[in-house]
């Protein structure tokens, strides 16, 4: 009783809070954002290159106290959200305060380009982008990617069948993953010519190599327990390895599928800097850099980096999906 009492206490003391947990978080966070959106305001309607002294000072303050506390909301949110949440609220905080700081001090376009004309620039080369991403992404790095990741997982089984093809071959695995991609690259695209294929393999070589060593690691680490009883059950090598090294290789395969999707696409876009037909993201990024067109640039990054966190995630909901038994997702 006298905890209920207590509990009763606790909760009466904490006012209208104790109602709606987590509107203080909220309010405060509100009112960073209109903050910085009236740190925006005062100097939208001028140029660049001409906001007015006083003008640039009143942003700036309403900057820095909007920003103070929209963090301060954002963390007291934090604490009591999960997921994508919080982080899409802290890239709109960012967003808001790059816009205010660069037209306060006129930070030329050619230079660092406003997320707003960066919106524009996705909204107006909406057509242009979208065709060089599906070069990128379908054709070059996703094509890659698979032939890449099966060949390493063939090269994985057949090291772990044959012992000798280890203790040979493994070895160089390691040393040529360590090679630059920028390195490669041109050799590469010299080689196999300026159309998607010679992207394709160098995202394929980019794949191949972390999936080999990862997944001979993994159905190396199958307990030899379980093995040991496999043999005593008289189950066939071809279930034993079905059902022990597998399941045990798993985890390191996703782990590797992962570092790949991420690899995929950077080797992609550096292919592209060293000879391409005319499309592809790294293709627009090198051109209209040397345009100036940095908001063409920035642009063209933002759908890459969209393209590769969705392929991350779409790794990562596959892993999630095969390896739900493992210990680390209990």
């Amino acid at each position: 009783m006298g905890d209920t009492v207590a509990g009763r206490a606790v909760t009466l003391g904490r006012g209208p809070a104790g109602r709606w947990p987590g509107l203080g978080g909220w309010l405060t966070l509100g009112l960073g954002v209109a903050l910085l959106l009236s740190a925006v305001w005062t100097v939208w309607g001028f140029a660049l290159d001409s906001v007015p002294p006083e003008r640039r000072g009143l942003s700036v303050v309403l900057l820095v106290v909007g920003l103070a506390g929209g963090i301060s909301g954002l963390a007291r949110i934090a604490r009591r959200t999960a997921g994508l949440v919080p982080a899409l609220l802290a890239a709109l905080l960012t967003l808001i305060a790059v816009e205010a700081l660069l037209r306060a001090y006129g930070v030329p376009p050619g230079l660092i380009p406003t997320p707003t004309r960066v919106l524009t620039a996705l909204a107006t080369s909406r057509a242009v982008l979208l065709g060089d991403a599906r070069v990128t992404f379908v054709q070059e790095a996703l094509v890659g990617y698979l032939f890449g990741a099966g060949a390493g997982i063939l090269v994985a089984l057949a090291a772990v069948r044959f012992p000798f093809l280890e203790r040979g071959a493994l070895p160089y695995a390691g040393l040529f993953s360590s090679i630059p991609i920028v390195a490669l690259a041109p050799v590469i695209v010299k080689a196999f010519g300026l159309e998607w294929t010679s992207k394709a393999i160098i995202v394929g070589i980019t794949v191949f190599f972390p999936v080999v060593v990862n997944v001979v690691r993994g159905l190396q680490s199958a307990s030899p327990l379980l093995l040991d009883l496999m043999r005593t059950y008289a189950v066939t090598p071809a279930a034993s390895f079905r059902l022990v090294r597998v399941p045990s290789a798993l985890p390191f395969l996703f782990n590797a599928l992962k570092i790949g999707s991420t690899l995929a696409l950077i080797g992609a876009i550096v292919g592209e800097f060293f000879g391409t037909t005319g499309q592809g993201l790294g293709f627009r990024i090198q051109i209209e850099a040397g345009r100036f067109n940095l908001d063409i640039v920035w642009a063209a990054i933002v759908i890459a980096s969209v393209l590769g966190i969705a392929f991350y995630g779409a790794v990562s909901w596959l892993e999630a999906r095969f390896t739900g038994w493992h210990a680390r997702r209990r």
